[in-house]
C-alpha cells in the first residue's frame, strides 16, 4: 500500500520544548514539495516517547490536516503498554490517518507469544491498516520473523518495517509471508540493498534532511536500476551515518535547524547535539549537497 521513501518525520519543538506548530506546517509542506512518498507522524524520531497522549493526538491530527491527502499519512501509535497502544491508534483513525505504525513494547521485554497477543489486539480493536516495527536496538525487544509471519495473517497488519540492518531478514521474511505483506527497510544504511533485494521501502530518518534524494534513490531502487540507485545512496552515506552520532533525533534534529526548517527545540532526557558533534554532521550534510 507504501512504497518509496517514507520519512519518520521529526517533531518540531521550540526552545523550551513546546510544540512549534507552525515549523510542523512548514516541514510538511517542504516534504510534499520534495517527494517524499509519505509522511511518518510521531514515529519514535518524532520522540513519541516524549509527548503525552493529548499531545501525541495533536500531532496527528494536524499533519493529516497540513497533508491534505496529498501523501499518505502514518501515525507513529506504538506503546509499551497494550492499552495505550490502542487508544493511540484509535486515535490515529479518527483523524484520518491512512495507517499506524507500531514500535515492539520497549523495556518490558515481552516474550514471543507476548507480541503476538500484543499487536493482534491492537489490529482487533481498531481496523486501520497497522505497520509492525522492530527496532531491537532501541527497544531491547527482537520480534523474530516467525512471529512477524503470524501476525501477518492479521489482514489489516499490512506490513513489517525491519530496523536490525540484518538483510537476511529480507530474505526470511519474504519466505515466511504472503508476497503481498509490505516489508519497509528501518535502516538508512542498509536501505537501498534492502530495496534492491526485494523490499518495498524505507521509513527514513536520512529523509528529514534529504527527501529528494532519498525519493530518487528509492524510485530508482523500485525500478531496478542498481548502478543510479547505489549512486545516489552514496551521496547520502554520510548522512545514514552521521545522523546517528548522537541517540536519533538528536543530531536530524541540528540538521534540520541548519536547514532552516526547525527551531532549537528537543525534550529531556534528549539534550541539543553536543559541539564536537557539528562538524560531522555538517560535512555529511555537504557531502549531500543540501546545504
Amino acid at each position: 500500500m507504501f512504497h518509496g521513501s517514507m520519512v519518520a518525520m521529526i517533531t518540531p519543538m521550540e526552545e523550551d520544548g513546546s510544540l512549534d506548530d507552525a515549523a510542523l506546517r512548514k516541514l510538511v509542506a517542504f516534504h510534499i514539495q520534495q517527494g517524499s512518498d509519505a509522511i511518518v507522524a510521531v514515529g519514535t524520531t518524532g520522540e513519541s516517547a516524549t509527548l503525552d497522549e493529548e499531545e501525541h493526538c495533536d500531532v496527528i491530527r494536524r499533519v493529516v490536516e497540513y497533508v491534505d491527502g496529498r501523501v499518505p499519512v502514518i501515525a507513529g501509535t506504538g506503546a509499551n503498554s497494550t492499552l495505550e497502544a490502542i487508544s493511540l491508534t484509535q486515535c490515529a483513525q479518527a483523524a484520518g490517518a491512512d495507517a499506524c505504525l507500531l514500535v515492539t513494547p520497549y523495556y518490558n521485554k515481552p516474550t514471543q507469544d507476548g507480541l503476538y497477543l500484543h499487536f493482534k489486539a491492537v489490529a482487533e480493536a481498531v481496523e486501520i491498516p497497522q505497520i509492525l516495527y522492530n527496532v531491537p536496538g532501541r527497544t531491547a525487544c527482537d520480534m523474530l520473523p516467525e512471529t512477524i509471519a503470524r501476525l501477518a495473517n492479521i489482514p489489516n497488519i499490512i506490513g513489517v518495517k525491519e530496523a536490525t540492518g540484518d538483510l537476511s531478514r529480507l530474505h526470511r521474511l519474504r519466505e515466511l509471508c504472503d508476497p503481498s505483506f509490505e516489508l519497509y527497510s528501518g535502516d538508512d544504511a542498509t536501505g537501498c540493498e534492502f530495496l534492491l533485494k526485494g523490499g518495498h521501502g524505507v521509513i527514513s530518518v536520512t529523509a528529514n534532511a534529504a527527501p529528494r534524494l532519498m525519493h530518487e534513490m528509492s524510485v530508482a531502487a523500485l525500478a531496478g536500476n542498481d548502478d543510479e540507485a547505489m549512486a545516489i545512496d552514496g551521496k547520502l552515506a554520510g548522512l545514514h551515518s552521521a545522523l546517528f552520532v548522537e541517540s536519533n533525533p538528536i543530531p536530524v534534529k541540528w540538521a534540520m535547524m541548519k536547514l532552516g526548517l526547525a527551531n532549537q527545540g528537543i525534550r529531556l532526557p534528549l539534550t541539543w547535539l553536543s559541539s564536537s558533534a557539528e562538524s560531522e554532521v555538517l560535512d555529511a550534510m555537504r557531502q549531500a549537497d543540501i546545504l
